[in-house]
């Protein structure tokens, strides 16, 4: 069995974003050679996130509506966690919209379904933050 592992980083200039990163992920599945698998990827900072869903601009308006519902960024003083700090609702979305996604990987693509994109979603942003991909496989 074979392993790649690589770090992708992003700087994303804004306090949230939704980026599609999927050809980067695939990139990484040309550059590790393996045909079949498993392919992780996932954030590596407490306010950003990787999921899987459709790259279409009206579903993430409307993720940015429903998380800011959830978890409003203000009035910061509504958190314990902002003393000092102004991002405690960055973490509180991070963690509904996850860490991470594995995805299989068969005749070395991602094995997707017709609309399935992979997406790193920034939550605290203005500074350089990286994603994890590790595949395994043959």
């Amino acid at each position: 069995m074979k392993t790649y592992r690589k770090e992708l980083w992003f700087h994303v200039p804004t306090r949230r974003a939704f980026l599609n990163i999927t050809e980067h992920v695939r990139d990484c599945i040309a550059e590790s050679g393996i045909k079949d698998g498993l392919c992780l990827v996932n954030a590596m900072h407490i306010a950003a996130s990787v999921f899987i869903n459709d790259d279409e601009s009206g579903l993430h308006q409307d993720y940015e509506k429903w998380l800011e519902k959830i978890a409003p960024h203000e009035p910061v003083s509504q958190y314990r966690h902002n003393v000092g700090e102004d991002n405690a609702d960055a973490h509180m979305k991070r963690q509904i919209m996850g860490r991470e996604v594995v995805v299989a990987i068969t005749d070395g693509d991602l094995d997707f379904g017709t609309w399935e994109r992979i997406f790193y979603g920034e939550f605290d942003g203005n500074r350089r933050k990286r994603v994890l991909v590790k595949i395994i496989g043959e």
